[in-house]
């Protein structure tokens, strides 16, 4: 379990295909604190830490993760937002995180408003009933309030603020139109509409 409060902004090292595809992935994390098996959240994906070096860790994606995320557009260099897993007793910052990705979502729009940076993306339409104006949605593995929420010709959107804060913080600063992103549905918004359909 996650928050979707991004504690470092890691690199791309490395990727090889062997049976799955293996990938390094610098951080500023202390290695010495990862554990082999640890999860780290990967801009919006959970992923097994199976090796570690100095300051980079290594996990093994597979091709279905490859395929339902935006990690088959990661190369060597790329940099992707962290988040290691929630301790019992932790501050929940944000909201309840997986970090089993949803479905992708595309930049549409990128604007300024002050300081602020407005951002629309696109939805499939199975998820629309789940994301609400006020309510909570990862993106790439970051928790965010939905400012709002919309149909046009294009199909389904939602729009977010991104804070200067948020931008340094995470990779938002550097989001581009057109880019694919992770999107994570909040858990309780899931559990409602399940009860809901009984």
């Amino acid at each position: 379990m996650f928050t979707g409060i991004i504690t470092d902004i890691g690199k791309v090292r490395k990727i090889e295909t062997r049976g799955d595809t293996y990938m390094e992935i610098e951080t500023s994390y202390d290695i010495d604190t990862v554990d082999i098996g640890a999860s780290i959240c990967c801009s919006g994906v959970c992923l097994t830490v199976v090796d570690k070096g100095e300051d980079w860790f290594g996990v093994d994606v597979s091709a279905e993760t490859l395929s339902c995320t935006s990690l088959g557009d990661w190369t060597e260099g790329t940099r992707i937002n962290l988040e290691r897993a929630l301790k019992v007793g932790d501050e929940l910052g944000g909201h309840i995180v997986t970090g089993h990705v949803d479905a992708l979502g595309k930049v549409l729009a990128v604007g300024q408003e002050g300081d602020s940076r407005r951002i629309r993306f696109s939805m499939p339409e199975e998820l629309a009933r789940f994301i609400a104006p006020k309510g909570s949605v990862t993106i790439n593995g970051t928790s965010l309030t939905v400012n709002e929420v919309g149909t046009d010709e294009q199909g389904h959107y939602f729009g977010v603020n991104i804070i200067p804060h948020t931008q340094e913080k995470t990779t938002f600063g550097e989001i581009a139109v057109g880019d694919s992103v992770n999107l994570e549905i909040d858990v309780l918004a899931r559990y409602v509409a399940r009860m809901n359909e009984f």
